[in-house]
């Protein structure tokens, strides 16, 4: 082997190993950030962040979870920290009231934070590495992505469906049980994660049958009927963008 191929071998090598270590690394930070946002922040923070005592808890949140998620390494926790209380910042107190609960504020915040995390990891690709988790990346990092996309699927997706059909919610009043929606969203978009999770996509043909058949009393009034077919079909459509995105994810970290 001359010189020259063992070069652009190694160099080969080192390119796989830093691509490794990016993924591997936005993996900890994803999951880190959707606990903070979607777990850890209660409905309750959310309402009162303007106080700055509620912004800067859900900071320090953010800093402890990207801290032990990365294994103790402070200066990447710190820096993914200050970028989130910036995006935050310009949310909270840059940005109207009415404009913050939509759904394109929403995606937005959301595609800032994850744009973050990727300059985070592309700055410093090996920092996982060097933290306490390093010895068990291999078994560590798919549970990661798995937990992270089921976050996204059923918790974030709440978020998101109740802000695509607000306008809707305000012109359709049910009676029903408190919270009763928001468990049942849950509950479908959780069994399409699985479904897909498990390669049977097929069966979520079933699971809306069968809500259909449910909900066929309580639809037979238009408003009521169009209210429902919006709210399934958005559940839908984000649990089944996720799932994929999570598959997609579980692939390029296990590649």
């Amino acid at each position: 082997m001359t010189s020259e191929t063992a070069f652009f071998r190694a160099r080969q090598v080192n390119m796989v190993a830093v691509t490794s270590g990016m993924s591997a690394g936005f993996v900890a930070l994803l999951l880190a950030h959707v606990l903070a946002d979607f777990v850890f922040q209660t409905k309750g923070m959310v309402e009162n962040k303007r106080h700055p005592g509620v912004f800067a808890l859900h900071i320090g949140i953010v800093f402890g979870l990207s801290l032990v998620a990365l294994g103790g390494v402070w200066p990447v926790a710190g820096a993914v920290a200050l970028a989130h209380l910036g995006i935050d910042g310009i949310k909270t107190y840059g940005v109207p009231a009415r404009w913050q609960a939509t759904f394109t504020a929403f995606m937005l915040d959301q595609l800032a934070h994850l744009m973050s995390l990727v300059a985070a990891v592309a700055i410093w690709p090996e920092a996982l590495s060097t933290g306490f988790w390093a010895p068990w990346l291999t078994l560590l990092v798919g549970p990661a992505v798995v937990i992270s996309g089921l976050i996204l699927t059923v918790i974030a997706g709440g978020y998101a469906v109740g802000l695509i059909t607000a306008p809707y919610a305000r012109a359709f009043k049910a009676q029903g049980l408190e919270n009763a929606g928001q468990m049942i969203g849950r509950l479908e978009r959780a069994v399409i994660f699985l479904l897909i999770a498990i390669g049977q996509p097929a069966g979520i043909g079933f699971l809306i049958a069968a809500k259909s058949l449910l909900r066929f009393e309580a639809t037979k009034e238009q408003k009521a009927s169009e209210y429902v077919i919006i709210g399934t079909l958005t559940s839908f459509g984000w649990a089944l963008g996720m799932s994929t995105a999570t598959l997609a994810l579980l692939a390029m970290v296990a590649g």
